[in-house]
């Protein structure tokens, strides 16, 4: 096809878009209200998201170490080998596996190469004990002065550890428990399946109404294409008599949905930053806590998912109409 032929066909396209001015308008708005709609299911599933991240970073899981004081309480007991030295406790050295700093540190060390684990920091027993203090209501900490005294700390030494993916949660704790030196794990099982949970319910959701606000848009635009298809059929007949290809035919009509889509891109970017700022500043005077994600961070990102659909809409929403009206009527043109 010539470049002249393009060039005509693309006007006749964008020309169509005035023409039929009132029906363009209609669909620009309803597709300005598909896309706004997507927009703000994107930006709500990538704040919640951040969200979800930060309590994914505050669901700490402890890994307490098998030292002195988890040998010393046992419940279960143990039995000192035979022939061992034992203190006036009755613990001997063999009784635990983590006898000072160091082999803290190498426990932390193997935990930190674990699949799935983000961070590691080695807690002693005495930064244990303050961390407890400091969680205190005022004057509750001195009924722990006693454990400074004569009574000692009966904390054993851990390791904090965060996670990278919540979703493993229970196959990094079991990895977690067999490294050598660790004696039990203390965990927020049930926070961790409500992340979980909250993630699939978010990603699902954000599927379906982005697939049910695409089949709308794809709707419209070819509602709008059949109109124009119509008020044109004495020329497309024309057309056909006088040898014109269902191609020639079909650019015009393909042009015009993709201009409807670029304008409600270019539309729908604008009323979603007016929306998301509205929206932004009532949420933050609610939830001072928690920051949202900038809407010029993201920005560039919506345009190009609005440009995609808008394009997308106006190509498959035009061919598809155009390319039914041509098979059903087709035999037609030449007797008219």
């Amino acid at each position: 096809m010539k470049i002249s032929s393009v060039r005509y066909l693309t006007k006749e396209g964008v020309k169509n878009v005035w023409v039929n001015r009132l029906m363009s308008i209609s669909s620009v708005g309803v597709l300005v209200a598909c896309m706004v709609l997507i927009g703000l299911a994107i930006m709500l599933s990538l704040n919640i998201s951040r969200i979800i991240g930060d309590l994914e970073q505050q669901n700490v899981v402890m890994a307490y170490l098998d030292d002195y004081n988890a040998a010393l309480y046992d419940q279960n007991g143990r039995t000192p080998p035979e022939g061992a030295v034992v203190d006036e406790n009755g613990i001997a050295a063999e009784s635990y596996l983590v006898h000072n700093k160091e082999e803290a540190m190498a426990v932390r060390d193997r935990i930190a190469s674990l699949d799935n684990v983000a961070s590691a920091e080695y807690v002693s027993k005495e930064d244990g004990l303050n961390d407890i203090k400091s969680t205190l209501l005022e004057g509750e900490a001195e009924y722990f002065t006693f454990l400074d005294e004569e009574n000692g700390n009966p904390l054993s030494d851990a390791v904090k550890i965060t996670m990278t993916d919540m979703s493993l949660f229970d196959e990094t704790i079991e990895t977690i428990q067999a490294v050598p030196g660790v004696e039990s794990i203390e965990s927020q099982n049930d926070l961790a399946e409500k992340i979980n949970s909250i993630k699939s319910g978010v990603f699902i959701a954000g599927i379906i109404i982005v697939a049910i606000l695409m089949v709308i848009a794809l709707v419209i635009v070819s509602n709008t294409i059949r109109v124009t298809m119509y008020n044109r059929k004495l020329e497309i007949s024309i057309m056909k008599a006088v040898g014109a290809t269902d191609s020639f035919i079909r650019i015009p009509f393909v042009v015009e949905g993709v201009t409807i889509g670029i304008l409600s891109a270019v539309l729908s970017e604008a009323v979603l930053y007016s929306c998301y700022r509205v929206a932004s500043e009532a949420i933050l005077s609610n939830i001072g806590s928690y920051t949202l994600i900038p809407f010029g961070a993201k920005a560039w990102m919506i345009f190009g998912v609005f440009i995609a659909i808008g394009v997308a809409a106006g190509v498959f929403g035009s061919s598809m109409m155009i390319g039914k009206y041509l098979r059903r009527e087709g035999s037609e043109f030449s007797a008219i």
